[in-house]
Formats: C-alpha cells, sequence, structure tokens
C-alpha cells in the first residue's frame, strides 16, 4: 500500500467518525462566504458543498457518511447589500 493510499485510508476514517462535524463546518464555511458576497454566489456555493460532500462521502465507495438531503443553511441570506469593492487602491497619506 502506497502513502497516498494509506493517507486516504486516514482520511476516509476520520470521515466515517467526524461526518457530522465536517457537515457543520461545510455549512458554517459556505455561509460565511455566502454573506461576504451579498447571496450573489449561492448557488455555486451549494454546489461546491455538494460536490464536496460527495467527494468526501465516497472515499470508502460506501457513500454513507453523509445524508442524502443536506441540512438547509444554518443562516438565512443577509438582506442588505454589500457595497461592492473598489478597483480603485486607498490613497496613500500626504507626507
Amino acid at each position: 500500500m502506497g502513502t497516498f493510499d494509506n493517507l486516504k485510508g486516514k482520511v476516509s476514517d476520520l470521515v466515517d467518525q467526524h461526518s457530522d462535524k465536517i457537515e457543520k463546518g461545510m455549512d458554517k464555511a459556505g455561509d460565511f462566504v455566502d454573506s461576504k458576497t451579498g447571496g450573489k454566489h449561492t448557488e455555486q456555493i451549494s454546489t461546491g458543498k455538494d460536490k464536496l460532500r460527495d467527494a468526501l462521502d465516497g472515499l470508502d465507495g460506501r457513500n454513507d457518511d453523509f445524508p442524502d438531503n443536506p441540512p438547509a443553511s444554518t443562516t438565512p441570506p443577509s438582506t442588505t447589500a454589500t457595497p461592492p469593492l473598489s478597483d480603485n487602491p486607498p490613497p496613500r497619506p500626504a507626507h
């Protein structure tokens, strides 16, 4: 068994043991990014979380670590728009 296979086995075991914590972490990270983008990329964030969940779940070939229907986002989308970032750098202070 090679180093990669050994590492994959360890990660698979960790996913088996801590899938609930991983799920909460993915949701929290997704909610954070969604809030920072003002909800503009909610679908892409959701798709990314789903793909990550599927990849981690399939490490052992069983797809049994995460529920089929992932929980809804724990934080509602922001109703206030985040102001867009300016392409211009901030002014330099005078010396």
